[in-house]
């Protein structure tokens, strides 16, 4: 099937596969579950008979899980729409990548502790990635508008009305269409915040499925998946401001905010016991830096570093089952090769894998297999493999076969893989930045990633250690983004906008 390629990329791909079959190799992929057969046939039967009316509040639920991502993609974009204009500037584009390196979970546990269980703290939760997100993203497809426009306007046209008119206009589409696959995003990641307390439609999941109530459970994530797939019917440009109307009015009551409380966690909670002895003045300078240094160390040594090896052997396990499952899903996506109905198969099943959030498949693998690997493998692999498939089909689809070419699957290897597999591997490599993201807060789950240690700071209010390992993250995270970027070459930078 790699008929046609050249040297570049049959290098990169054996590679990957080299890397990546490597981590899984060393992963601890063991199934811990003592009767995996026996839960997963209960799990098939309440999917069978899924019970729509066992969740009070249901539509509740739902509800809340849109007006979270609706609040959280309007200030993201009040916050990423100003920055965008300045993210030229080196500090601006190295603050925006630090803050959203750092997964929305994260960020909400720190929220928690300012805010409590307010709406305030999921909806910074959102805003504050995806705005630093929009940021970069909308500041890539401005630098795409042409150059020259700005000399058609009249002369004395003002700067605003010259840039909206010489620039936004001619990529507002594109614009459009971002923040619409944002909003997406969105949906899911506030369904997510609900296994941090947050009233949204995880909070009913997680405690459905750990009671093992299956139906019920099965009839949420039913809810969701329609919700998401139909996304393009009700969320219409005209019905936002009542959306937005109605995402405030109806939120969940916001508690008092209590400033003694924000002002003792920003002045002494996050900050060693060494320094607030210095603080304090039980301490002078240099015992202090003595003991910060040795608690540091100490933090890196053995959370830090064992929890960087597990989220690096995980990341890459997955992203060498997401690649395999890519290349086996798109001739099944292929219209020309499996025809009407095995287009709309592939395309329903490419919904239910990208509709359903990682952290879900995770939570649900793990019941069925253990708190090994394994389960958080499967469903990084099987989300983003879906949403790939999805994104490269449609680009598949549009390169008809000729007549000279061959039929089948040899006809799919010669004629259209070659095609479109330099974008494919550019969006791979896109979500490998997320697929880390997502394997860090697994660990919250029980996997021993870094996650897992920044849970445990934050369960043992321990905020100094738990705000040192989120640093960490972001920061693995952005050196990963940028090797990534590397092995992709200059010539497929631009496809990963896509």
């Amino acid at each position: 099937m790699i008929t046609g390629f050249f040297g570049r990329w049959q290098r990169l791909t054996l590679g990957l596969w080299l890397v990546c079959f490597g981590a899984f190799f060393f992963a601890d992929t063991e199934i811990i579950a003592l009767e995996p057969w026996n839960e997963l046939g209960r799990m098939a039967k309440g999917f069978i008979s899924p019970d729509f009316l066992a969740t009070d509040h249901l539509f509740e639920a739902l509800w809340q899980t849109v007006s979270f991502a609706l609040l959280g993609v309007a200030l993201g974009l009040v916050i990423g729409i100003p920055l965008s204009l300045v993210y030229h500037r080196p500090w601006v584009a190295a603050g925006c990548a630090f803050i959203r390196a750092i997964h929305e979970l994260f960020w909400a546990l720190l929220f928690l502790q300012l805010f409590g269980l307010s709406p305030i703290s999921g909806v910074l939760a959102l805003a504050l990635p995806y705005g630093t997100t929009f940021a970069r993203v909308f500041h890539d497809i401005l630098c795409r508008a042409p150059k020259d426009t700005g000399k058609t306007l009249p002369a004395g046209t003002d700067a605003v009305s010259r840039y909206v008119y010489a620039k936004v206009v001619h990529v507002l589409p594109e614009l459009q269409a971002y923040v619409r696959y944002r909003f997406e995003c969105a949906l899911r990641s506030s369904a997510v915040l609900g296994f941090v307390g947050m009233p949204t439609l995880g909070f009913h999941l997680e405690s459905a499925f750990k009671q093992g109530h299956y139906s019920e459970g099965a009839a949420l994530l039913m809810l969701f998946i329609v919700l998401i797939g139909t996304l393009p019917y009700w969320c219409k440009k005209a019905l936002l401001p009542l959306y937005l109307a109605a995402a405030v009015v109806f939120l969940p009551p916001v508690a008092a905010i209590d400033g003694m409380l924000i002002w003792r966690f920003v002045s002494e909670d996050i900050w060693p016991y060494a320094i607030r002895q210095w603080f304090g003045g039980e301490l002078t300078l240099l015992p202090m830096l003595a003991d910060t240094t040795s608690w540091l160390m100490a933090l890196l040594k053995n959370q830090a570093l064992p929890g960087i090896g597990a989220t690096l052997l995980l990341a890459f396990a997955a992203l060498g089952l997401t690649h395999i499952l890519v290349l086996v899903m798109l001739p099944l996506g292929y219209r020309p090769l499996v025809g009407r109905l095995g287009d709309w198969l592939s395309r329903g099943w490419q919904l239910l894998l990208r509709s359903v959030p990682e952290y879900i498949l995770a939570f649900v693998f793990m019941l069925l297999l253990g708190p090994s690997m394994l389960p958080a493998i499967l469903a990084l692999a099987l989300h983003n493999s879906g949403l790939i498939a999805f994104l490269t089909s449609r680009n598949a689809n549009r390169i008809l076969p000729g007549a000279e070419d061959k039929a089948g699957l040899d006809g799919f290897g010669y004629r259209v893989l070659p095609v479109i597999y330099p974008g494919m591997m550019a969006l791979l490599f896109y979500r490998f930045e997320v697929i880390l993201r997502e394997t860090a807060i697994l660990g919250m789950l029980g996997v021993a990633t870094l996650g897992f240690y920044i849970d445990s700071n934050f369960s043992e209010i321990r905020f100094s250690g738990a705000l040192v390992l989120m640093a960490v993250i972001a920061l693995v995270n952005v050196a990963v983004d940028a090797a990534a970027r590397r092995a992709l070459g200059q010539e497929s930078r631009q496809r990963e906008r896509c």
